[in-house]
């Protein structure tokens, strides 16, 4: 399970962003969290990822207390979340080409043996070419960046994945490409997924439930 408990977070203590907010997601399950731009939502999906440090509140993951946050967290729990941003641009390392982008999890792992295998595996369930793996950011478009970002977040084989707002960039093609491919992998291995956005019928279609904000939390004040 991973547990969010009365999750109170923020950029200013004096102004939290997220307050009171409490969601709970079981193995295998996907869950579509909805609300509007500026709602706190990607906040609150970066406390799950154990990103950001909430100011209040409890994160349990696979019945552990997190007490350790993004590369203090213990391997074993930092590992067992992947994530995919919004803005492919602001998450990927300019300097990287494609296949360092994607392999880079592995090598900060220690198991760069690894990555030949989980290469040819990824590269295509996510549509890229071989063509495009020695080019960097600057050289691909905005979908084909994200395509690598989200084999990025599988190349650990997390367990939990979460999708914040991964394909509001995209044209209709790209972003049908990349929800098929996360349920692929789900489909394979059991993860769970948090999908967080403000399309109402893609997270609709997508996730087995669906969470709305205003139901999530007590109040929220505006998002960074």
């Amino acid at each position: 399970m991973l547990e969010l408990h009365d999750i109170t977070a923020g950029y200013d203590r004096k102004a939290p962003v997220v307050r009171n907010a409490t969601l709970t997601l079981a193995p295998g399950e996907a869950i579509g969290l909805l609300g509007p731009s500026g709602c706190g939502k990607s906040t609150l999906a970066r406390v799950a990822g154990l990103l950001h440090r909430p100011d209040a509140g409890t994160v349990i993951l696979d019945g552990e207390p997190v007490r350790r946050w993004r590369h203090r967290a213990p391997r074993d729990q930092r590992t067992a979340i992947g994530v995919v941003f919004q803005q492919p641009r602001l998450s990927a390392d300019p300097r990287l080409r494609l296949t360092d982008l994607i392999s880079e999890p592995l090598r900060a792992t220690g198991r760069r043996d690894d990555i030949p295998q989980r290469l040819a595996e990824l590269v295509p369930s996510v549509g890229l070419t071989a063509d495009l793996l020695d080019r960097r950011p600057h050289e691909v478009s905005d979908g084909q960046l994200q395509r690598a970002c989200l084999a990025r977040a599988l190349v650990l084989r997390p367990r939990w994945l979460i999708c914040d707002e991964m394909t509001s960039m995209l044209d209709a093609s790209t972003a049908a490409a990349l929800v098929a491919a996360v349920e692929d992998y789900r489909a394979a291995t059991g993860a769970g997924l948090l999908a967080v956005g403000h399309d109402d019928m893609l997270l609709e279609r997508w996730c087995e439930r669906t969470v709305h904000w205003e139901n999530l939390t007590a109040a929220a004040v505006g998002e960074r």
